[in-house]
């Protein structure tokens, strides 16, 4: 992969700020819309959902997930070559009382200073989002999938 397509690529992780959430519901794929950051040098994503929601059930059932996070359209590509990540990740919950939850509510809390109120809801918490494999598509002709120490150092790169 070039580094114009892979800086566009971890931009997109940078900059959008919601991702599609597909998790197993019952047997059945269910999809779902969440806020997530992912911090510089790190390769987790952090998400803050709600127990009530039912994604949140299903990634304690079953935490492989995966996750798509695309460019806004309108922008120079064709519907069809939107730049996007598809993300397979494990999902960990994060104990109230870690330092990785701490760290993880002050950068979700930079990048969405007005979820404040729903740290404060006792039925929200913390997920790391672990990737383990990656689809990028940069446009047409321009797919690459990563894996392993591939994929960790491609999430480390600066946006």
């Amino acid at each position: 992969m070039d580094a114009d397509t892979s800086s566009l690529l971890r931009r997109l992780l940078a900059e959008r700020p919601v991702a599609a959430l597909a998790t197993l519901h019952r047997g059945e794929p269910a999809v779902s819309m969440v806020p997530f950051v992912l911090p510089a040098q790190d390769t987790r994503l952090f998400i803050h959902v709600s127990g009530l929601a039912t994604h949140t059930r299903d990634l304690l059932e079953h935490p492989r997930v995966g996750l798509l996070v695309t460019a806004a359209d309108g922008g120079p590509w064709p519907a069809q070559a939107l730049p996007r990540v598809s993300l397979q990740a494990d999902a960990v919950p994060l104990p109230r009382e870690g330092g990785d939850y701490a760290a993880a509510k002050a950068l979700y809390l930079a990048r969405f200073p007005d979820s404040a109120q729903t740290f404060e809801l006792g039925d929200f918490g913390m997920f790391a989002l672990q990737p383990v494999s990656a689809r990028l598509i940069g446009g047409f002709g321009r797919a690459h999938s990563l894996v392993a120490e591939g994929l960790s150092t491609w999430l480390r790169e600066p946006a």
